[in-house]
């Protein structure tokens, strides 16, 4: 549950959600994912590494460049334990639904 709590922490932060939305597109510099929020290049960085801890970014050195790429593993994790929550609702959906079968519908007077 750990590496899903660090990711949850990352993207909590809109800042970060956006990064990732813009790298959901392709791999990014960090001039290229600071300049649309108008972000200083050295927050962009601070808010990347929280995204690389999290597993939700890895990043390459390219020359004097590092550019960052978007890991869909751990998107998964986020759908994954979605997924399970919604098992979960619609299995007591459906029991309260088979316990609303066995209660007697009242009748009503003429």
């Amino acid at each position: 549950m750990q590496a899903l709590d660090r990711i949850f922490v990352a993207l909590s932060d809109p800042n970060r959600r956006r990064m990732a939305e813009r790298l959901s597109r392709g791999p990014a510099t960090v001039k290229q994912l600071a300049e649309p929020v108008e972000m200083r290049l050295p927050s962009a960085v601070k808010h990347l590494k929280v995204l690389e801890d999290s597993g939700i970014v890895v990043s390459r050195k390219d020359g004097r460049a590092r550019t960052y790429s978007l890991q869909p593993a751990a998107l998964m994790l986020i759908a994954d334990w979605v997924r399970d929550r919604e098992a979960a609702l619609n299995a007591a959906f459906d029991r309260l639904e088979a316990a609303m079968r066995e209660i007697p519908e009242e009748e009503t007077g003429p």
